[in-house]
């Protein structure tokens, strides 16, 4: 099948009388790739069960806001790869910085001038950083953060926090979830948790676990703001407890201000990871922090080797143009500010629509403006998969893809306003199944799942 498309089409506006549109060539799409991917998809968050069933559009290329799926409906999407694509699809200043690099070669057998220049572009970027190793993915370098803090400190238990979906791909993580399958016991026994906001539970466990914890490992802000001090007691605990304080900082940096949620609240931790929005798109990561312990993962020490960070794609030089360049887009022209207008213009407009329509309880905006999540809640405020599955049909229906609406710079407010009227349409849909005590009618197939279950 030909999964080109070259001519660009709106969804028409698609209503309850009117027949219910289809993605043919998407479907097809979908069954070749289950063939060949298990899954259907490289990373679980973008699986066709998080989408209703027979209504998970594949992707034949984005422009700024928009993308095109291989039927040639064009979307308003948010969320843009996985909050990766923060100044929109192909944009032209990270595109040039891609092009110039790979017409000089993209790795080489020794270092490049292009890590370094990347370096000093990242640390001049975040200052309270003092070091700086790049990889391709998040969980490279939060592993590596578990690592050096497991070495710097001998102790080999980690503590993360409960409160944040996702930390790494690899068993000290995953195996905490439901989906833990073929991860030991007794690597799993070595991960507790803390809960977000609670100093006293958190010192509780550094007491319970006294001299065994390395490392705290959480995302400095989430859904809600941080508590007043609680960040900065947390730093307090970490130091007198002997333990590593890690930022997660994959989606809070950048977007939370130029310099992460560390610029932003003013806590500096001992270590901290970067990545999403970093390349737009690009795959690279960072770990970051202070020199002290970062030189333990390099040459100019004295003490045992530790194997910090070595992967043969972490310096290609593409990828760290791509991020050099959108740090200093960010900088330049203020992107971290316009995220928050856009994001704040657009959750004003979905919480005046979803009050209008009578369900201004039931679907609920949370988060920073810049990093905007909503929530699908039944007759009895209680979190429901059918009623998001109904919420998102009615989205697609309309042309806008929104498995959250974290926004871009890339929209305008002619997208902020297309998507608050599409917001409204279903909402109106879901009042009728509030009222009908049942959203299956709406449905049309199986409820969305979510990613982290036991079973398929």
């Amino acid at each position: 099948m030909d999964t080109e498309v070259t001519e660009e089409t709106e969804l028409t506006e698609v209503t309850e009388e009117t027949e219910e549109f289809s993605l043919p060539r998407s479907r097809q799409a979908n069954e070749r790739l289950h063939a060949l991917i298990p899954g259907g998809a490289h990373t679980y968050a973008k699986g066709d069960d998080q989408y209703p069933e027979n209504l998970a559009p594949v992707i034949s290329h984005g422009r700024g806001a928009h993308v095109w799926d291989v039927d040639g409906n064009r979307y308003i999407e948010y969320g843009s790869g996985l909050r990766s694509v923060s100044l929109g699809h192909a944009h032209p200043r990270v595109l040039e910085a891609v092009r110039r690099e790979i017409d000089r070669g993209g790795n080489f057998v020794r270092p490049s001038i292009v890590e370094v220049e990347a370096a000093e572009r990242f640390l001049a970027t975040v200052p309270t950083a003092e070091m700086v190793k790049f990889a391709k993915n998040g969980s490279d370098v939060t592993t590596a953060a578990v690592r050096l803090a497991r070495a710097v400190t001998g102790r080999p238990r980690v503590a993360v926090c409960g409160d944040h979906p996702f930390f790494s791909v690899d068993d000290w993580f995953i195996g905490t979830t439901p989906m833990s399958a073929g991860i030991p016991a007794s690597t799993t026994d070595l991960t507790v948790t803390f809960p977000y906001g609670d100093l006293a539970a958190t010192e509780e466990l550094l007491t319970r676990y006294r001299d065994e914890v390395a490392c705290l490992i959480l995302e400095p802000a989430g859904h809600t703001e941080p508590p007043p001090g609680y960040l900065a007691g947390l730093r307090e605990l970490a130091d007198r407890h002997g333990v590593v304080l890690v930022f997660d900082e994959m989606i809070t940096g950048l977007r939370w201000s130029e310099a992460g949620a560390q610029g932003l609240y003013g806590v500096v931790p001992d270590l901290s990871t970067f990545g999403k929005a970093l390349g737009n798109g690009f795959a690279v990561s960072a770990l970051a922090g202070r020199r002290e312990l970062m030189e333990w993962g390099g040459l100019r020490h004295s003490g045992e080797r530790v194997f910090l960070l070595s992967t043969t794609h972490g310096a290609e030089t593409h990828a760290l143009a791509a991020a050099s360049a959108v740090q200093t887009t960010y900088v330049e022209e203020g992107v971290t500010a316009r995220l928050h207008a856009l994001g704040e213009r657009l959750a004003a407009g979905v919480r005046e629509a979803a009050a209008a329509m009578g369900v201004g309880d039931h679907l609920v905006v949370r988060g920073r403006a810049s990093n905007l999540v909503f929530a699908t809640l039944d007759a009895n405020g209680r979190p429901s998969q059918e009623y998001r599955t109904l919420f998102l049909r009615r989205l697609l229906a309309g042309g806008v893809l929104a498995p959250s609406f974290v926004v871009s710079s890339a929209l305008d407010d002619a997208d902020i306003d297309r998507t608050v009227d599409v917001v409204a349409q279903a909402c109106a849909v879901y009042r009728k199944a509030l009222d009908a005590a049942d959203p299956t009618p709406w449905l049309a197939g199986r409820p969305v799942k979510p990613v982290f279950r036991r079973l398929v």
